[in-house]
């Protein structure tokens, strides 16, 4: 049983894919992390699945009305699937536990009930760096030094912890007498 456990949570780039949800001109001014999520998923996460070709998917929330995705992105190259439906894929292709966690992000509530649905149904939570050094595994990596360089930089702040670091966090209760 722990042997069957030890690869528990493990990702391999040959199954993997990076999902680009709805990263749109008229939802940039719903979130006060937009530019950062932006940043982060053009400066490292699409770099990084590109060099491991892992593929990528694209998704656009009613374009007609929301707008293309912006430019910033750098998801060239990308055909954006367009949808209607506030899940990223369909339901018959994923676990119902991981559609239904799939909740809209445009506030720090909605983001950490998100988080902890996801983590409820069973998903792995992760930084992208922790997430690409398991898809690289060793230095001996024929991509390593390129993907060295892309991850060198910290990681912009998303607010996703509702707190700052060094803050306490407000979310816990002191249960100190």
């Amino acid at each position: 049983m722990a042997a069957a456990r030890a690869g528990l949570g493990r990702i391999h780039p040959e199954s993997s894919i990076l999902f680009l949800c709805d990263m749109q001109e008229k939802l940039q001014d719903k979130d006060v992390y937009f530019p950062q999520i932006v940043s982060m998923a053009a400066r490292i996460l699409i770099k990084v699945a590109r060099l491991l070709g892992v593929p990528a998917v694209l998704t656009e929330q009613y374009p007609q009305g929301l707008g293309p995705t912006v430019p910033e992105l750098g998801a060239q190259g990308l055909r954006p699937v367009s949808k209607t439906c506030f899940s990223m894929v369909p339901s018959l292709y994923i676990d119902t536990a991981l559609s239904s966690s799939s909740s809209l992000s445009c506030s720090e509530l909605n983001r950490m009930v998100a988080l902890a649905r996801m983590q409820q149904s069973g998903i792995f939570l992760s930084t992208s760096k922790v997430l690409i050094l398991q898809l690289v595994k060793h230095t001996a990596h024929p991509q390593f030094k390129e993907i060295q360089k892309i991850i060198k930089e910290p990681a912009p702040d998303f607010g996703l912890l509702g707190f700052s670091p060094g803050e306490t966090n407000p979310l816990v209760l002191n249960s100190r007498p």
